[in-house]
């Protein structure tokens, strides 16, 4: 189904105005394009409306539609939407066993999809305003620990073009927390090396300068110079700084695909994906003593509220070390969780505390 000019006006809008990426623009369009054939079609009939009754393709109104819903203008029904039939879309999705998270998005999409309409005029008030958006699962991000990055790290064989750069991505992404698009999208041109920090392009188009390690600078340097003397270097792409064994661009795609290799040659978890990295990266700054402003700034998150899920990772970390150390949290059999008696006034609780954190050389980037 081709879309229908609104539609197309506010995608132009995320893309040129908005400076959102093509693959956002493009999940925003998916979104919309379902929406639009809901609109056209009705629900499946097993739709509900969440209490078991069943919806029928309608008005609005709860009667039936009087024209075929198939001949339907696209244009006036998205002009001349209302809140009912909103809700009425959101209990379809959920009728399909739809989760939280992705009806957020769809909810999401629209609300500013109508606010834009509202902008230009089109409508004069947002149909989505009223309804709130389904309250979400809390899930902590996965978050590796040192010694498994440092397992990771040392994986990829250092001796061959694509083994250096895989080690140097590999790098990047810890040392950084880029996200793994901004990894790919790295120029030869972004890196200065002697200053040890590289310029990365974010959403939105927003620009930020992040330090890179001294490890992970190191690891650039070597496979920037088995680069340069590979018989094949004149056919790489001249701007990219990882390329793939044909000399184009890396993908995102291919990253996942080398991360997961390396996953299991090292025995770790094969569920962990490049945004582990940063969400580790993330969580080892602050358990070092980095201030959450400071991590937002290196993530190049918008808000603050985005970074301080890692704060709940540090915060379990040290309810956990507080449980097994300190004289107070004494179990039902009067030990503190470790087997041992607690202690009081002996200094025990202090010298516990040595061990909550892990020094700052334990990270090396």
């Amino acid at each position: 189904m081709k879309n229908p000019e609104l539609i197309e006006q506010f995608l132009n809008y995320m893309r040129y105005e908005r400076h959102f990426s093509e693959h956002t623009a493009k999940c925003y369009g998916a979104d919309l394009q379902q929406f639009s054939g809901f609109l056209l079609t009705g629900p499946s009939p097993e739709a509900n409306n969440g209490n078991g009754q069943a919806l029928a393709a309608g008005n609005g109104n709860g009667q039936p539609a009087t024209e075929p819903a198939a001949t339907k203008d696209l244009h006036s029904t998205l002009v001349g939407m209302d809140t009912y039939e909103v809700r009425r879309y959101l209990a379809h999705l959920a009728e399909h066993q739809y989760s939280r998270a992705t009806m957020a998005r769809k909810l999401a999409t629209l609300r500013s999809f109508y606010k834009f309409l509202m902008r230009r005029g089109h409508v004069q008030a947002n149909p989505v305003a009223p309804i709130r958006t389904p309250k979400q699962e809390k899930r902590l991000p996965k978050c590796l620990g040192i010694d498994d990055v440092r397992k990771l790290l040392a994986t990829p064989d250092d001796g061959t073009l694509l083994g250096t750069r895989d080690r140097a991505m590999l790098e990047t992404l810890y040392s950084t927390g880029v996200r793994v698009s901004e990894l790919c999208d790295l120029n030869l041109e972004d890196t200065d090396l002697v200053a040890g920090v590289i310029h990365v392009r974010g959403k939105g188009k927003k620009e930020r300068i992040s330090p890179v390690g001294p490890t992970a600078v190191e690891s650039i340097q070597r496979y920037l110079r088995i680069r340069q003397a590979s018989p094949k270097s004149g056919s790489f792409d001249p701007r990219a700084l990882y390329v793939n064994k044909h000399g184009k661009r890396l993908s995102t795609r291919s990253v996942r695909r080398k991360l997961d290799k390396y996953l299991i040659e090292a025995g770790l978890d094969p569920s962990i994906s490049p945004h582990t990295l940063r969400h580790t990266f993330a969580t080892h700054m602050l358990n070092n003593g980095a201030d959450l402003r400071s991590v937002q700034e290196l993530l190049g998150h918008q808000s603050l509220s985005t970074t301080q899920i890692y704060t709940h990772l540090t915060t379990e970390r040290l309810r956990q070390a507080y449980e097994s150390a300190h004289p107070r949290a004494e179990g039902a059999n009067g030990t503190n969780g470790n087997g041992h008696a607690g202690l009081h006034g002996n200094g025990g609780a202090l010298s516990a505390s040595r061990t909550i954190e892990p020094t700052a050389a334990a990270v090396h980037n």
